[in-house]
């Protein structure tokens, strides 16, 4: 196998692990959970969704041809409170998660050298991804950490157990 082989079944299996991680905490989830602030200046988990939303249809949308920072976007509006139920924030997460896997998947190895903008910015293919990436991880683990808080004894862990490592067996790329 190719090293881009390899890049590019790697960038769909990472993307495709912080989805399902961020499935696994909205399933644990109410209405009420959605919309909690901690205080008015952290974000709830519906309006984390509302951003992951917003950033993946500008960034995704014509990936390789068109910068990335559409000017449709309401990026100050995804940071607004509004009260959402959790059929309304599941439908923005998957429409999201739509566009961005489908441009992950139609990636070639000849993608891989190409070079993209993101706001003006140039940037290779590999390192947008590589951005995305991280970008999406980080807002995941804050969404995590509020259904923690939220959820408290009622949580159910989306990674090893507190007390399992021992138990821990690795799966291919765990």
């Amino acid at each position: 196998m190719s090293i881009a082989q390899l890049t590019l079944e790697s960038l769909r299996y990472r993307f495709r692990g912080i989805k399902k991680t961020g499935d696994g905490l909205l399933a644990q989830v109410d209405d009420d959970d959605l919309n909690w602030q901690i205080n008015p200046e952290v974000n709830s988990i519906g309006m984390i969704v509302q951003h992951l939303h917003g950033n993946m249809l500008s960034r995704w949308t014509d990936f390789l041809t068109t910068d990335g920072d559409k000017p449709w976007r309401d990026r100050e509006g995804e940071f607004e409170p509004s009260v959402q139920d959790k059929e309304s924030v599941l439908l923005l997460w998957e429409e999201g998660w739509a566009c961005t896997l489908a441009s992950i998947d139609a990636l070639t190895e000849e993608d891989l050298t190409r070079v993209i903008t993101i706001r003006g910015q140039e940037l290779g293919v590999i390192d947008a991804c590589l951005r995305q990436i991280s970008h999406y991880g980080y807002h995941v683990g804050q969404m995590v950490h509020i259904g923690k808080e939220r959820l408290g004894d009622r949580w159910q862990t989306l990674s090893i157990a507190k007390g399992k490592s021992g138990d821990y067996k690795p799966g291919k790329k765990d």
